[in-house]
């Protein structure tokens, strides 16, 4: 099939693949090392520096000792090669200084964490981890672009994606939802539905 269709709404450019690519997350097999994988950390959005600094004293004590050093000398984020705003790093490792690991070789977001436990945080994660595999950039005339990002680590998500019949737009719902509403989600499931016809 050739995904090269590209969908509009509002003004936000989709990519075809989003609509027909399965996607499940399959943690057991890749025990969160996306978090803790790549040249650089997550990216943030502008609006999420505030709530990640104010939730801070929440969700910082889940957080490895090497964790909590980069945050007092870094800062809550640093800036790339790229020049985009993203989640510090664990020097001399790929590791995002907010991870928590469970002492079994499993990693997550202590930001989620804090979240799911109900412990009064109001944010649950960077939108752009959240979102994974879809990754959003905006174009020069301000409108934004969504495109699917395949990665190797994650071959057993897209595999188990195929197995369950989630595609990636239906597995990504909630966070689709929260960044740009409902009835963008609405009108994304009325193109998946004449594209998989």
């Amino acid at each position: 099939m050739n995904h090269g269709t590209i969908i509009q709404i509002d003004d936000c450019l989709i990519s075809e693949e989003i609509l027909t690519e399965y996607f499940a997350c399959d943690y057991p097999k890749c025990k969160g090392c996306c978090c803790v994988i790549g040249d650089s950390g997550a990216p943030l959005l502008e609006c999420e520096l505030e709530p990640i600094e104010k939730n801070y004293p929440l969700f910082s004590p889940l957080m490895p000792e090497k964790g909590r050093d980069v945050i007092d000398e870094k800062g809550f984020f640093e800036v790339d090669v790229d020049g985009d705003l993203v989640t510090p790093l664990v020097p001399g490792t790929e590791e995002c200084a907010y991870c928590l690991f469970d002492g079994s070789g499993n990693c997550f977001c202590s930001m989620e964490r804090r979240w799911f436990e109900g412990s009064g945080s109001d944010f649950r994660k960077p939108i752009s981890c959240w979102l994974y595999p879809i990754r959003v950039s905006t174009l020069r005339n301000g409108t934004r672009a969504l495109n699917l990002h395949r990665w190797d680590i994650c071959k057993d998500a897209f595999e188990k994606g195929r197995r369950e019949g989630v595609r990636v737009y239906q597995f990504l719902k909630e966070p689709l939802e929260r960044m740009f509403g409902e009835e963008f989600y609405r009108q994304l499931e009325g193109a998946a539905k004449y594209i998989n016809r």
